[in-house]
């Protein structure tokens, strides 16, 4: 039998219209494989679930433009986006954990599984059974056929222009350049997106709406029982939704690429249950269908039925923009389920789950955006990295390690080759890579000493229990961090303790001792660096193998460790007293020097104008990046900063919560600010001139979070408050209008 908690990894479903993105990579699917991993080493039981959300408009669009049918569509890009994540070392395989069913697994499923239908229908059935459905009648598009037929036209299927902005080629709901949403009827200019030449017009058409208003007090409940433990873009997102109060959502629409209605009667022929209410419960159906497929069909209970002292836990990873059908909207579903489930009806009042009942998410750690040059990443605008291309050219691990010490947990990061290259080339192979080297090379060389010695000989870790302390407390962080969902300040603590081994090689300096005879002066003691560097190498394998599987198993490998490395342990990782291997002799260096001039000649050689415009845009394997040129000069008195260092600064809001005076400076303040964490911020002010402390305590400012800490006067600032100033001693702080989440992002 297994032990540990049963630990849920739900994964934001792609959608199968086209390959994936790095920025889909950074956001959505890097961070739970690397969670997972992290679980499965702490001894849990993990299940990790996703898959390809084949329904809906973006494959029906893909298809009509492309002359195939919408099944041809989802059977090629499921079938390339599921290798290209397996190539990525994401753990989609095996299903079943090595370790055995008990302690879970995975499965990457596709939405178009007759399984998942026949489950989505019957919950369906459920819910419109229990009286949560609602009829209405809506407006909406219809393209009318010469022959006096036609179809409507959901929303990606019109075009027009934005009456909110004028611009073209907005939606039938929602414009891509400012961000407005409006009513059907209010788009100006509509046409067909496909048939540009046929008459569209406006018709009525009777769909069913799911009672999400009947949920309004539970979720508020749920949300509040979250709030310590959510991000601060995810709480502030959930209670934007809740604050407006949650409104009825249509579960069907006009399209016959989806899920038929599991209704009787002609008025259900043509529509099917929107992909919003079907794709979201993949989540669940997946659990199930894994279950059925490698178990006995009920063990997905295990991580889904509320049981008493079962220590269960959920996660749900994905990007900000989809944040409250996580929070608000499959809450809601399945607290409905719950409640049909139990015989009640919509009459009845909706609570949260009780024991017996499917679990609601513990947490959400969504992503900001990953951005290329700037913009958004982009399928439709082909404005992208492609990863099974990226994969063609780059070690896998490379880029797992620049997206995770660049991932955009708080705040949109931009990807450069530049930073990627030297990210590789300075940091992950001048620390990490050249530590595991110089450990290797050097313990092959022992044999050819005078004593002929292999490094077990020189195991002797006496000199060395004050870098084990400092080994164990950084290792106790990065498990923090993990925990927190925190993967640039774990990788980065990872880090620290390869300069660690990097330091103590170069003080013990073990390479004059190669030659010396047996017994000269301090030649064990230096040649013992080295047995401690492999248990320093043997740490790093074990904590970086959730960020870099394939290297981590290549450094195991070359330790010589017999024991596999999918069986160590997480906090086996600090036991010193682990018997030093004899390593292979054949090493070689675990990743491989990047050129910056070669890299960036190949991007440029793909350069192309184009003709319909000025600007010049490079292809990135089939994604296009926009580049323009600023050659103005820059008003008088000022320099101009480029984007990318812009990019690099992180502003977010913080609450002062306590002003007190510096104890070695007459003019600042010692300022302690909630900026949305669990620790709070201190920040060393020079306002004592403009403010007094009953002045600032409560006010909401902007703080800059990402300025290296410093000492001034004796106190540790970090970071800096926003201030303006007109140079006729007159200084206000930046402050916030209206209420918001602490630690929320400046843009």
């Amino acid at each position: 039998m297994s032990g540990g908690d049963h630990v849920l990894v739900c994964v934001a479903w792609p959608y199968a219209n086209g390959p994936l993105h790095l920025g889909h990579v950074a956001g959505c699917y890097l961070p739970p494989d690397i969670y997972a991993r992290f679980e499965r080493l702490r001894g849990n039981c993990v299940l990790m679930v996703s898959g390809s959300d084949e329904h809906g408009t973006p494959i029906t669009v893909t298809a009509e433009q492309d002359g195939v049918s919408p099944q041809d569509v989802v059977d090629e890009y499921h079938s390339i986006n599921t290798q290209a994540l397996l190539d990525l070392g994401c753990t989609w395989m095996p299903n079943i954990d090595p370790r055995g069913m008990d302690y879970g697994g995975s499965l990457f499923n596709r939405t178009s599984d007759p399984r998942h239908k026949q489950k989505v229908q019957e919950n369906f059935k459920l819910l419109y059974d229990a009286g949560f459905f609602e009829m209405r009648t809506m407006q909406q598009y219809y393209e009318v056929h010469p022959d006096g037929g036609g179809r409507f036209l959901p929303d990606r299927y019109i075009e027009g222009t934005c009456p909110a902005c004028g611009e073209d080629g907005a939606r039938g709901d929602q414009c891509d350049s400012c961000g407005a949403t409006y009513e059907s009827s209010e788009l100006k200019s509509p046409v067909s997106k496909m048939n540009p030449e046929l008459t569209v017009e406006i018709r009525n058409t009777d769909h069913l709406f799911y009672r999400l208003d009947l949920f309004q007090n539970a979720l508020e409940k749920h949300a509040s029982n979250n709030h310590s433990v959510w991000k601060p873009n995810v709480r502030a997102m959930t209670k934007q939704w809740l604050d407006m109060g949650v409104r009825p959502r249509a579960v069907t629409r006009d399209l016959e690429w989806g899920i038929e209605v599991p209704l009787d009667g002609d008025d259900w022929n043509g529509k099917c249950i929107y992909v919003w209410f079907e794709a979201v419960q993949g989540y669940l159906t997946c659990s199930q269908i894994w279950s059925e497929s490698f178990g006995d069909g009920s063990s997905w209970e295990k991580w889904w039925i509320e049981q008493e002292n079962a220590n269960q836990r959920h996660y749900y990873f994905l990007g900000k923009d989809n944040v409250p059908f996580h929070t608000v909207i499959w809450p809601a579903i399945l607290m409905g389920l719950n409640h049909a489930r139990s015989g009640k009806t919509a009459n009845d009042a909706v609570d949260l789950p009780v024991q017996g009942d499917l679990r609601l998410e513990d947490n959400v750690p969504a992503m900001e955006y990953l951005m290329l040059a700037g913009g958004q990443f982009s399928k439709s605008r082909k404005h992208a990295i492609w990863l099974p291309s990226f994969l063609e050219r780059f070690d896998p691990d490379t880029l797992r390690y620049y997206l995770s010490i660049n991932m955009p947990e708080s705040h949109d990061t931009d990807f450069t080759w530049t930073e990627f290259v030297d990210r590789i080339n300075n940091e992950l192979i001048a620390t990490y890579g050249n530590f595991a080297n110089r450990v290797l090379s050097l313990s092959a060389r022992l044999p050819e000493t005078p004593g002929g010695e292999t490094l077990p000989a020189f195991n002797d870790i006496r000199h060395y229990q004050d870098l084990c302390t400092t080994l164990q407390q950084l290792h106790s962080d990065m498990t923090s961090s993990l925990e927190k969902h925190r993967y640039k300040e774990a990788l980065r603590t990872a880090m620290t303790a390869a300069q660690h081994g990097n330091q103590l090689l170069q003080s013990a300096m073990p390479w004059k001792h190669l030659k010396t005879e047996v017994d000269a002066e301090g030649r064990n003691e230096s040649l013992s660096s080295l047995a401690f560097g492999w248990r320093i190498c043997r740490y790093l394998a074990i904590v970086t193998q959730p960020f870099l599987p394939f290297s981590a198993q290549r450094l195991w490998d070359m330790l010589g460790i017999q024991e596999p490395l999918c069986d160590a342990n997480w906090s086996d990782a600090i036991d010193w007293t682990i018997s030093v291997a004899n390593p292979s002799a054949a090493y070689e260096p675990l990743f491989k020097r990047l050129d910056v001039d070669e890299i960036v000649e190949e991007e440029q050689s793909l350069v192309e104008k184009d003709e319909e415009s000025i600007d010049v845009t490079h292809a990135v394997k089939g994604g296009k990046k926009e580049k323009k040129s600023m050659k103005e000069k820059p008003p008088e008195g000022i320099e101009y900063l480029d984007f990318d260092t812009f990019m690099k600064v992180e502003l977010r809001v913080g609450r002062i919560v306590s002003v007190e005076d510096h104890p070695n400076a007459d003019r600042l303040y010692v300022v302690k600010i909630d900026d949305g964490t669990d620790d709070e911020r201190t920040i060393c002010a020079g306002i004592k001139a403009y403010y007094t402390p009953d002045q600032l305590v409560n006010k909401s400012v902007v703080f800059v979070a990402n300025l290296q800490p410093r000492p001034l006067r004796g106190v540790v600032s970090q970071g800096m408050m926003l201030a303006a100033d007109d140079g006729n001693d007159t200084v206000r702080l930046i402050t916030i209008d209206g209420d918001i989440a602490t630690g929320s992002v400046v843009r």
